[in-house]
């Protein structure tokens, strides 16, 4: 399970937006869409992730674009690298999103920490099955 690529639970065509973006409409958006990151594309290239995180610290959103909070060192992976490879990833660096890029760094989806813990679910346990059941026993 953990060796199966990526391409097989990253969400694909995930919604981007612009660097040129302002920020206005990015958290229009961002609310629309209930997320709290997005990845900025640019000429069909990834060039950054931008998050709520970022839109707190911008305090004042006037005169301000996507370019101006967005993070440019971004970890990224691609469609072939493994679940277990995203799986380390997320625990080592502390951060719960990866961009997949191809190798001519197009964005192909995105990646997220509940993606791999939902396919580790899905695959080790049976639908309502009770994941504790020594702890119903007695009620």
């Amino acid at each position: 399970m953990l060796n199966e690529q990526v391409r097989n639970i990253m969400t694909k065509n995930p919604v981007i937006v612009s660097p040129k973006e302002s920020l206005e409409d990015l958290t229009n958006l961002m609310t629309e869409m209930k997320v709290q990151q997005l990845p900025v594309v640019e000429n069909n290239q990834f060039v950054g992730l931008v998050t709520s995180f970022d839109l707190w610290k911008a305090g004042s959103t006037k005169d301000k674009t996507v370019k101006d909070i967005m993070t440019t060192k971004v970890i990224k992976i691609t469609p072939i690298d493994k679940v277990g490879t995203a799986a380390e990833l997320f625990m080592d660096k502390r951060f719960k999103t990866l961009p997949v890029v191809n190798l001519r760094n197009e964005l192909k989806g995105m990646v997220t920490a509940f993606d791999v813990l939902r396919h580790v679910m899905q695959r080790e346990y049976q639908p309502g099955q009770t994941l504790y059941p020594e702890v119903f026993e007695n009620e």
